[in-house]
């Protein structure tokens, strides 16, 4: 399963796409979190520049 889903996200729209996975301090518990996003590739160093 998980190769047929690799192989479509190679084709066409989906290598203009990648997955951004960020850590992040909750405030309430002071615990972190991950936070998980699909972002054009363009913007991947915005995303991760912004608190």
């Amino acid at each position: 399963m998980a190769k047929k889903v690799v192989a479509t996200l190679q084709k066409g729209e989906g290598r203009t796409y990648s997955k951004v996975i960020k850590m992040v301090k909750s405030p309430k518990t002071g615990a972190y979190v991950f936070k998980e996003q699909m972002v054009p590739n363009d913007q991947v160093k915005d995303v991760l520049a912004a608190k």
